[in-house]
């Protein structure tokens, strides 16, 4: 336990949803834990902000599934004043035939059949496979993995028991959905089960979000999986709008903190992570100050953390070498929008609220143009790195919460891929191209809804570079590092430390960085609480 020279027993570094659930699960173990969080507001990128007179919206993230159920439950989310509605379905993609297509919703099946009587048939059959391979992996979300090191360790042993358990729940022909959904790419999946193009590239979307991949790359199979893991209001697969935009997530969770007894401290940026004998034990304030704990918990990208906060002289070769080459980057351009009225779409006219207005709005009708704009960012060719036709996923927010925009207004959040994480210096870094980008991405709209570009009152856009300045996302980085095999459970943010446990005795990881990985799920801070209270023998343990 900790001295009695220290401030408290825990200190979590990075105010985001994940430090504050982690806080909240220690300090109902009766634990002494202070938070301690750079930015005037917690919440790291789920918080709401307003942007524009009278428009607020949610700054990063900006829409919900993945937030975990036992989280919600164990912290009184809902009592605090949650509250989740949903889209009336999943996504409306004006196409440039003038024609649009709708997935999901009460008449799906029946919209679907008119473009394809055969994806009709087998999209019953595509969830279910999904389903079966869900079921076990939400399960493993909650577990810790195995540690892989060189030395036996029985708790080890029986995680890998664990888990080998689960996986045996599934039989072949699910372990085999398991193995494709793991190494093959969303783009051959998708054609392999269906035929049309709109349906493929709705379904496809949540293999390149925050992902800076083409949907044909390997490994972007499991990207789109981690998507369909969320649920909401106990419905699977569904998203839905938080009231009051992200940002309540975060404040339903502070709120708990404070009720458990935390100390949240906003406008403390930690400078250093102090170490002592090779074990850290509290960390230095940009403002001059020190606080010392027998645990660190940090919330932040593991690259921020090592290459930033620990000195390197605390470090082995072999952990700074890894450290380095952890993979964060998206190809994510970020925009809220303020606007005076609605889009009034060429393939659905009217300005007066209908139900696509409501859902996940895409414009990029096929797979083929996800993956154009991929690798019209990566090569530079034609700009110093963005997709000249971009995927833009629109949605707004106010038409499902009256509470974010001025009566008859509206605010949009655009969520644009693909950019290139990083623009270099010789060609003015992404601060000379900001608005640039945030042009292209409403003309981007605007081509499909022409009264969009005149409807803009303001926007806040945040390129890769300022969600990493404003927010700590490394690269643009949504997921606090990329999700790929090499990147996930056990080698999640590197073999040795896959659970929660870092470099350094006494500190944990309990960020995105960990396992089961990026979305505002709650799970890596849960998770993380759960192994603190292990090594601490305290309990009850979540």
């Amino acid at each position: 336990m900790s001295a009695a020279s220290d401030d408290c027993d825990v200190l979590v570094v990075g105010g985001g949803h994940n430090g504050l659930v982690c806080a909240a699960y220690l300090a109902g173990a009766g634990l002494r834990v202070r938070v301690l969080e750079r930015r005037r507001v917690v919440g790291g990128a789920a918080v709401t902000e307003e942007f524009h007179p009278g428009f607020r919206n949610s700054l990063a993230s900006y829409t919900v599934s993945l937030l975990n159920p036992k989280v919600i439950v164990d912290l009184r989310l809902v009592q605090h004043g949650l509250r989740v509605v949903e889209r009336p379905y999943s996504n409306f993609l004006p196409l440039p035939d003038g024609r649009a297509f709708r997935l999901g919703g009460p008449d799906g099946a029946a919209e679907l059949a008119r473009w394809s009587p055969r994806d009709a048939a087998r999209l019953p059959g595509y969830y279910a496979m999904l389903d079966r391979v869900v079921v076990v992996l939400r399960e493993l979300m909650h577990a810790t993995p195995p540690n892989v090191s060189d030395r036996f360790v029985l708790a080890d042993w029986l995680n890998s028991l664990s888990v080998a358990r689960q996986l045996k729940s599934l039989d072949m022909r699910g372990r085999r959905d398991l193995l494709d959904l793991f190494s093959k790419s969303a783009g051959e999946l998708l054609d392999d089960w269906f035929e049309c193009e709109p349906l493929k590239a709705a379904l496809g979307w949540d293999s390149i979000v925050g992902n800076f991949a083409s949907p044909y790359m390997p490994g972007s199979a499991y990207v789109l999986l981690h998507h369909v893991f969320g649920e909401v209001n106990g419905k699977s697969g569904v998203w839905g709008h938080a009231i009051g935009g992200m940002g309540a997530i975060s404040d339903a969770i502070a709120t708990e903190c404070r009720a458990r007894g935390v100390v949240i401290d906003t406008d403390a940026e930690v400078a250093q992570v102090l170490v002592e004998g090779g074990r850290a034990v509290g960390v230095a304030l940009a403002d001059g100050r020190t606080l010392r704990a027998g645990v660190i918990a940090s919330n932040l990208n593991p690259k921020l953390l090592y290459t930033r906060l620990v000195a390197p002289e605390h470090l082995d070769e072999d952990t700074t070498a890894r450290i380095r080459r952890y993979r964060c980057g998206s190809g994510t351009f970020r925009m809220n929008v303020a606007l005076s009225e609605l889009p009034d779409f060429r393939a659905v006219p009217g300005t007066t609220l209908q139900p696509h207005h409501q859902s996940g709005i895409l414009i990029g009708d096929s797979l083929a143009y996800f993956e154009r704009a991929y690798f019209d960012a990566k090569s530079r060719e034609h700009n110093p790195g963005w997709a000249r036709a971009p995927v833009v996923e629109l949605v707004i927010s106010s038409t499902l919460d009256d509470s974010l925009a001025p009566a008859g207004q509206h605010v949009a959040s655009l969520f644009c891929q693909h950019v290139n994480p990083v623009i270099e210096d010789a060609d003015g870094g992404w601060d000379a191209h900001r608005d640039t980008v945030a042009k292209l991405m409403i003309d981007t709209v605007d081509a499909q809804t022409p009264n969009f570009a005149r409807s803009v009152l303001g926007y806040d856009a945040l390129t890769p570079l300022d969600l990493e300045r404003r927010l700590g996302l490394v690269g643009g980085d949504i997921f606090h590092g990329a999700l790929g095999p090499d990147q996930l459970f056990s080698a999640r943010p590197v073999l040795g430390q896959g659970h929660y446990r870092g470099a350094l005795g006494g500190l944990y990881l309990c960020g995105s960085g960990s396992h089961p990985g990026g979305g505002v799920t709650g799970l890596p801070g849960r998770n993380a609480a759960r192994e603190i209270l292990r090594d601490l023998r305290r309990g009850p343990k979540p």
